[in-house]
């Protein structure tokens, strides 16, 4: 099995009393952990604008942290091979059959870990996070993610490495593996102990540590200040399995972070909530002072808008003229955060005012609930209700659950002209909202408010900017940032022309931001969003709030401003009249708690850190402010497993 490069490499002598399977194991983990490296440093090239502030000593730090992860993973999938040849080396050898099928798994196996690895690379670029288990929620649509990636040439580039490391393997298995190991001269007893020892050391390899107390873990790869570094060192098939485990674990699903009872009577009195009803434990009377003003509600929930995008936030390439000028118009929060990293969270959490949970998917849970949100509180209060996305309905289980919960008119992809259908994620913004006209100028002509939510996707790849708009920007992404931008000047300028524009609030918000700085390993720019509520003739005072605000409290906050008397059952607070004094969101396997002053992070292996986020600090301050960091932290688990609760009992 060995070629003349080998001789070369290992002289006769030695090859002579060295067990075959020795000699075909290094050479196979070589092979495998060289390929791995590859697909890190493709990462590492597409994230390279992260390391500008990092230290040459960290990146190579973390680059020998991923061959351990490497090590991991390639001695699980070598693992059965190994055994198999070990075993019927001391037997006469491998037969030739079984070594052919030996090669087709390794090749099946690890090509396998190399398209996840391939997947990582956009899915990391999306979402600051490596590869999980939440990959597998879009495959409930697999026609519509096939056509997304195909359409957007920036993930392509995610294919290219995978094919040419698919080539290699396979050309480098035929050479490795030409010929089946064979019994050579050895003495049994030298060749048991060497087999046994190298075993030992695969299985060492998988546990990734020498430490008796635990395994290698998630939290191993994090050993520095610097969010991108800590993640660069993982391995994207370790993160997929672990998430996996993970995910089938019951101690995961429900979530406990706290008792039922405790967290609940925690948020009531938060809440200000005396009056308990048992059957709806977060149920508070809503009353104003001021008579109900019926205003109609457009409500713009933005993709991918992060505040950071925007001019008044630091964005220095011009991207959203419009919104800049608008937020100076309205009410504005500018320390406003959204509850997830999903678009799935962003919408739920905006119209129905509860949090994100970790990787729950609240719309697509087989029980469908029935929840007291936007839609069927102003429903219930004589308004029409509807809902726009530019894309198919049935992606996230939107249009049933929306319908499902007080929405009576979902507008989707199939309602558009087949003519404006420009990619996977369906119509341009404007397109979406040009259709959207007729429809709310007869919604109006009943003589009753609407209610009007808007889902926007062009800020989302695959990226696609109509020939008549003309950017500046010469980076596709921020082209398309534009573009978003001007459909939300049609959006104002076109509703300017009905009747109904006069009496209309408009809200403006993001499902979540974009990963755009990595200060820390949960991205506060993908939660920090524009807060905006605007309408000329009903906030007459424009004004910038600094309070710490939620996408949560949009709802509350527009029941505030219509001063529409109502059955509150949500998490979320009228901003207008209460003060949080903090806010927390979502990742998919760690939460984040943010009040004026310090972000903190919790993973859900227990671990905190603490930061000063004004001033961008990198110091872990968590041991420094125990007192800080338990305050934050019970308030985050209190809300979140009230809600756990709530929902599982039925009594949201």
């Amino acid at each position: 099995m060995l070629g003349k490069q080998d001789h070369v490499l290992v002289p006769d002598r030695i090859q002579r009393h060295l067990p075959a399977q020795l000699l075909l194991l290094v050479r196979l983990y070589a092979l495998v952990l060289l390929l791995f490296s590859l697909f890190r440093l493709v990462l590492l090239l597409t994230q390279i604008d992260r390391l500008a502030d990092a230290d040459a000593g960290l990146v190579l730090q973390a680059l020998v942290m991923g061959l351990r992860f490497d090590i991991v993973i390639a001695g699980y999938l070598l693992a059965l091979p190994f055994l198999l040849i070990t075993i019927l080396s001391f037997f006469g050898g491998v037969p030739g059959w079984l070594n052919n099928t030996l090669r087709y798994f390794i090749l099946l196996v690890f090509g396998l870990a190399y398209f996840a690895c391939a997947v990582d690379i956009p899915y990391f670029g999306q979402f600051f996070a490596r590869l999980s288990v939440k990959v597998f929620e879009w495959m409930d649509s697999p026609r519509f993610v096939l056509r997304m990636i195909v359409e957007e040439p920036r993930y392509w580039l995610a294919i290219v490495p995978f094919l040419g490391v698919l080539w290699i393997l396979h050309r480098q298995l035929r050479r490795i593996m030409r010929e089946p190991v064979s019994a050579n001269g050895s003495p049994f007893m030298g060749k048991a102990f060497v087999s046994f020892v190298l075993l030992g050391l695969v299985f060492l390899g998988i546990r990734g540590r020498v430490d008796e107390k635990s395994p290698i873990r998630v939290g191993t790869a994090y050993f520095s200040d610097h969010a991108f570094i800590n993640q660069l060192g993982l391995n994207p098939v370790f993160t997929l399995m672990r998430s996996g485990l993970d995910a089938m674990d019951e101690g995961n699903r429900p979530i406990a972070l706290m008792d039922d009872m405790e967290a609940l009577e925690q948020v009531q009195r938060d809440l200000g909530i005396t009056t308990i009803d048992d059957a709806h434990p977060l149920a508070r009377a809503i009353a104003f002072d001021e008579p109900e003003t019926r205003h109609n509600v457009v409500l713009v929930i933005m993709e991918s808008m992060s505040a950071a995008k925007m001019k008044r936030h630091g964005c220095t390439r011009d991207l959203t003229p419009f919104l800049d000028s608008l937020s100076r118009m309205g009410l504005y929060f500018e320390n406003a955060y959204t509850a997830g990293t999903h678009t799935y969270n962003g919408v739920f959490s905006t119209l129905f005012s509860f949090p994100a949970l970790f990787s729950q998917h609240p719309m697509k849970e087989s029980g469908m609930l029935r929840y007291h949100g936007l839609f069927d509180v102003l429903r219930e209060r004589g308004y029409g209700t509807a809902y726009f996305t530019t894309h198919d309905g049935q992606f996230d289980n939107i249009e049933g659950f929306l319908r499902g919960n007080g929405c009576q008119r979902v507008i989707t992809k199939a309602d558009y002209p087949a003519e404006e259908i420009k990619t996977t994620l369906g119509v341009p913004d404007d397109r979406m909202f040009a259709y959207a006209m007729p429809i709310l100028d007869e919604m109006s002509a009943t003589g009753d408010p609407f209610v009007a939510a808007f889902m926007t996707a062009s800020d989302h790849g695959p990226y696609y900017v109509p020939e008549y708009f003309r950017p500046h920007s010469s980076d596709t992404k921020d082209r398309a940032t534009e573009f978003a931008d001007y459909s939300l000047r049609w959006l104002i300028t076109e509703s300017k022309r009905h009747a109904w524009y006069e009496n209309t609030l408009f809200v403006f918000v993001a499902d979540h931001g974009a990963a755009i700085d990595g200060t820390y390993e949960m991205s506060l720019d993908y939660h920090h969003t524009p807060l905006l509520y605007y309408a000329p003739s009903i906030i007459t005072e424009a004004r910038t709030e600094s309070a710490i605000a939620g996408q949560i409290d949009v709802f509350p906050t527009i029941m505030g401003i219509l001063r529409a008397p109502y059955q509150d059952h949500t998490l979320g607070i009228d901003l207008l009249r209460m003060k949080r004094p903090c806010i927390y969101f979502n990742g998919d396997d760690k939460y984040g708690v943010l009040d004026d002053d310090w972000f903190l992070i919790v993973r859900k292996d227990g671990r905190r850190s603490l930061y000063a986020y004004r001033t961008k600090s990198t110091l872990d301050e968590a041991s420094a402010h125990p007192d800080v960091v338990e305050r934050m932290d019970r308030y985050a688990r209190a809300h979140m497993q009230t809600l756990q609760h709530v929902t599982h009992t039925n009594k949201q």
